[in-house]
């Protein structure tokens, strides 16, 4: 069982979005350019929103390209005869003749490095402006005269190379103004700006070569000539992740996340979880009418993220191709190369739509190859994951498209996507005789995937409101256990009899605990009178949330519990994930993965537990 799955409301600023979208960018037609103005670090353009044949609408956005704050701009062009504005909005704008003065209004002057602000109007006639200036430079970003782009900086470098990262040191450049900063180039694409003459890359895979060059910026962002270009192989070796061998450690990210969570990608890099991983499923793709479609639109690739929130520090612009998680993952990946990302469809909520995609798998995988490989996002994606709860089962919806059915959608997924793609399958822990592991075929299919996620949790829960309390993750069987077969070592024991090498089974770990309120007895096997209160749903809290306010008391089957008052909470913490992967290695498993980023602590407690119990 996927726990989290409930839709939230996106907020009603997506309905906004999509409208301005479906106006802007049909008619975007940009004369002004959105190079750097020299004098101010400022830019300006200019696009017509509309036009209706006797009047249009245009948008200006100034963007500051400076490395400080602006608190004022005054913007200045011509419109040839015949052409004027009328009404304005977010500036004052005054006329001269067809000179135009545009001053930022109150609200809107303070404008922060990378940072953007937009005004717009209404005008008549069929010109467009020219001779636009910016806080009275150029907003082309034409050269001011005597400024020499810097010189190249000296060639990189290599030292402290590991098998995951490299120390680049390089001499600087020189300007006939000042070098403000250098970009950081890996493979001709920019991975950082630093402002020092040194800078050490991680996440990148072992055993593996990367190229790098430097360029020099001068104040007013001119860029110079490239560095020469310094290789660098990283140690270790053996096949990077994803090449059997090699331990999986794959988290869970959710597109929902980003709003009452307030949990973005880049969180994955601030809370260090981005350097111990190998592999993220992006959970959800909705799965309808018997084909792969998106899941939430505006969070997948709508959503403008601002520069706090971005993995890059740079704000999104309204009228870049890709907005959106999609876009944050792409920068993932560029500061983290060696992390494959999947999509994963299904999930709790969306399973239902796999009856119909059991009933032509071959229209299904071509959905989803298509959806996957969409060219506005394909080298986001590493490949597939069916989430699929549960075949020839009950779930949320009941499934009866018969035993097969499994390995024929994913013998069709894996045709589709071919063997340089990942194709992977979240499955049932529920090990129990006749259960849902019984009822479909879970072992020819998996001659079709590279691994399968067991979700080896939320075994037990308040689902049973009067209990009894029982840990929802518990690694082995024990006495009074409510239901015989539902642990982890009966499930992974009973995949592998049905044929599953060791090799493609994955460990699952919740980021979350199960609780029950009414509990007066501090073991497990009390009664309890309903679902223990939580943050976003009854009976369900993150494990950041629990290791404060609810601290363990116990252990049970691998698995910690805790008593706090009359509720009774079970979850994992640092100390059972570690032997959890102690057991993984032994049992010879491929690794683990865990549902999901959001709900561990903001340092990646249990990611790091993880990380540091498989290697």
């Amino acid at each position: 069982m996927r726990t989290g799955t409930a839709r939230r409301s996106t907020p009603s600023r997506r309905t906004l979005v999509a409208i301005l979208s479906a106006l802007l960018l049909p008619l975007a037609a940009m004369v002004g350019l959105a190079s750097p103005a020299q004098a101010a670090g400022t830019t300006a353009t200019f696009v017509k929103t509309s036009d209706w044949g006797s009047g249009f609408g245009g948008s200006w956005t100034i963007k500051n390209t400076g490395t400080a704050a602006i608190t004022s701009w005054t913007l200045e062009w011509d419109f040839p005869a015949g052409t004027a504005t009328g009404s304005a909005w977010d500036a004052t704008v005054t006329k001269t003749g067809d000179h135009y003065t545009a001053k930022n209004v109150g609200w809107n002057g303070t404008v922060g490095p990378g940072a953007s602000v937009s005004f717009g109007f209404n005008g008549t006639g069929p010109g467009s402006p020219s001779g636009c200036k910016i806080n009275g430079g150029s907003c082309d970003g034409g050269s001011t005269p005597g400024d020499n782009p810097p010189t190249a900086p000296g060639t990189p470098v290599a030292s402290n190379v590991t098998d995951t990262g490299a120390k680049l040191t390089w001499t600087a450049a020189t300007d006939d103004h000042g070098v403000k900063n250098y970009d950081v180039l890996r493979g001709g694409t920019k991975i950082a700006t630093v402002t020092g003459l040194t800078y050490t890359d991680s996440g990148l895979a072992a055993g593996t070569d990367y190229s790098y060059t430097v360029v020099a910026r001068d104040t007013v962002d001119q860029t110079g000539p490239a560095s020469a270009t310094v290789t660098v192989h990283t140690t270790g070796g053996g096949g990077g992740p994803g090449e059997p061998g090699d331990k999986v450690k794959l988290g869970y990210f959710t597109e929902w996340g980003i709003y009452g969570r307030n949990y973005n990608v880049k969180n994955i890099v601030t809370s260090g979880s981005a350097a111990k991983i190998t592999h993220i499923n992006y959970a959800f793709g909705n799965v309808q009418g018997g084909k792969c479609t998106i899941g939430d639109s505006y969070a997948d690739y709508d959503k403008a993220f601002t520069a706090d929130q971005s993995v890059s520090g740079v704000a999104d612009n309204w009228d870049q191709p890709l907005r959106g998680n999609f876009n944050q993952l792409r920068q993932l990946k560029a500061k983290y190369p060696n992390i494959k990302i999947l999509w994963s469809f299904g999930g709790w909520t969306w399973s239902g739509g796999f009856t119909q995609a059991a009933a032509n798998p071959t229209a299904f995988a071509d959905s989803c190859y298509k959806l996957v490989e969409d060219p506005r996002w394909a080298d986001v994606f590493d490949g597939i994951d069916l989430d699929w709860e549960y075949p020839n089962a009950c779930g949320l919806t009941c499934d009866t498209s018969g035993a097969a059915a499994l390995t024929n959608v994913l013998s069709a997924t894996r045709a589709r996507f071919g063997a340089n793609n990942l194709v992977t399958a979240a499955i049932t822990a529920d090990a129990s005789s006749a259960g849902k592991m019984d009822v479909a075929d879970y072992g020819p299919a998996s001659a079709y995937v590279d691994w399968y996620n067991v979700m080896t949790y939320d075994f037990f829960g308040a689902w049973a409101n009067t209990g009894p309390t029982a840990p929802h993750s518990p690694l082995t069987s024990y006495p009074g256990i409510p239901q015989a077969g539902f642990n982890t070592a009966d499930a992974i024991a009973k995949l592998k009899t049905k044929g599953v090498p060791d090799s493609k089974l994955l460990l699952g770990i919740g980021f979350y605990g199960r609780g029950w309120t009414g509990v007066t007895q501090a073991e497990p096997g009390g009664t309890a009178t309903g679902a223990a209160p939580g943050t976003y749903e009854a009976g369900i809290e993150d494990y950041k949330v629990l290791k404060n306010t609810c601290p363990t008391t116990g252990s049970i089957a691998g698995t910690a519990y805790a008593k706090c008052g009359t509720n009774w909470w079970s979850y994992d913490t640092p100390a059972t994930v570690n032997s959890k992967m102690s057991w993984t290695k032994a049992q010879n498993l491929r690794g683990a993965f865990f549902w999901e980023f959001s709900g561990d602590t903001t340092n990646g407690e249990l990611a790091t537990a993880i990380s540091n119990g498989l290697s």
